[in-house]
């Protein structure tokens, strides 16, 4: 069988969300699978480290879809002829769009569909591509993975697409998160915040993450809880920060708030390993790795009662209004100073992060891939 996918999220350095998905389950694949052949097409020049197999073959193809007018351009002019001059039996596209102008089978992975809830937090010209096109693609491909069951129920019932065509493969989480001895916490803790305990938030900053609340419930929780705690934040800065750098300079204690900027991904899992909790109040998430990737670590969860994220956290994490800064604020104090609720948390943390994986992610998928061209 010839499998096409879209691989263009696929950048060095780069990784994030969708880039990780893609990038765990086709290392698995193209592994898993020898007797396949993968084609692997990217939107620019492409780096060797994403060539998982020599069952792989990489095509770098035109134009950089990063517009939503390049992105028509990609998928309903380039795709359709590299999957024709390919004869590819089946075409995967883990990024949430798809291909209206080819025959071939797809596979189509919808992660969430955020921009319908918020629509103001996307460019105008992103969410009318969106509005217009996502849908077109739900009903165009032939089968569709999502990682929540909280994204399967919101794409049926905005899109009235049929339950029994959506599969939930959820995300997982890098080997490489594991519980940290307390040495190794110290040794980290000194190097980021000078030997203190900290919050810790991962993830891009904008709007929709709520990291304006999150400030605003440290800085409330350390007027009413004189401790040495910090909150650490590791992630780049994204789109519509200004509120962030409006709103720092009158916290009080911001002197006790430490920005990391993006971080490599061999140093993350020991910031996350080494945190005292999980402090992510987004607004809305498809599935939340972070939350995952801490808990896997051993390390609790504070995190937003809303979409998938009571789903990811279990009993290993303690939910908020992430409106509410009072009610953010209040948790914090919680897992703060009740050590035994602490401590059954750490305690769920292993038995809700053992739900999760990448192998049955790769494996679930494999089964979507598997119900679209059924004779392979």
């Amino acid at each position: 069988m010839k499998i096409a996918v879209n691989t263009r999220f696929l950048m060095p350095n780069k990784l994030e969300g969708i880039g990780w998905f893609t990038h765990e389950v086709l290392q698995r694949w193209v592994t898993w699978y020898p007797e396949h052949e993968f084609v692997f097409i990217f939107d620019r020049a492409y780096s060797e480290e994403f060539i998982f197999g020599d069952n792989v073959k990489a095509i770098a193809s035109f134009p950089p879809a990063r517009h939503p007018l390049l992105f028509w351009w990609w998928y309903e002019r380039t795709i359709p002829k590299i999957l024709r001059q390919e004869k590819a039996d089946v075409f995967v596209s883990p990024d949430g769009f798809t291909s209206l102008h080819t025959k071939v089978p797809s596979l189509m992975v919808l992660h969430d569909i955020a921009w319908k809830h918020f629509p103001n937090q996307v460019y105008y010209t992103a969410q009318k591509f969106y509005e217009h096109y996502v849908p077109k693609y739900c009903q165009k491909a032939t089968q569709i993975a999502t990682v929540s069951t909280y994204s399967k129920q919101d794409i049926v019932q905005s899109f009235d697409i049929d339950s029994d065509k959506i599969t939930v493969v959820h995300n997982g989480s890098h080997t490489n998160y594991q519980p940290l001895a307390e040495a190794q916490k110290e040794t980290i803790q000194q190097q980021y915040t000078a030997g203190c305990p900290y919050f810790l938030y991962v993830g891009s900053i904008h709007p929709r993450k709520n990291v304006a609340n999150l400030l605003r419930a440290f800085e409330q929780f350390k007027q009413q809880n004189p401790s040495n705690l910090k909150l650490v934040l590791a992630g780049r800065m994204a789109w519509q920060t200004g509120e962030i750098g409006t709103l720092l300079p009158t916290l009080k204690h911001k002197d006790s708030i430490v920005f990391l900027g993006y971080v490599p991904n061999e140093q993350l899992p020991l910031i996350v390993g080494a945190a005292y909790a999980m402090t992510y109040v987004s607004l809305f998430e498809g599935f939340g790795i972070p939350l995952l990737e801490a808990m896997s670590c051993g390390v609790p969860c504070i995190t937003s009662n809303t979409s998938s994220m009571p789903e990811v956290v279990g009993n290993a994490g303690l939910l908020v209004e992430p409106t509410d800064v009072s009610d953010i604020a209040t948790k914090m104090q919680d897992i703060w100073s009740d050590k035994s609720l602490y401590q059954k948390l750490v305690t769920n943390c292993e038995v809700q992060a053992a739900k999760f994986s990448w192998d049955l992610t790769a494996r679930k998928l494999w089964d979507c891939l598997l119900k679209c061209v059924p004779n392979n």
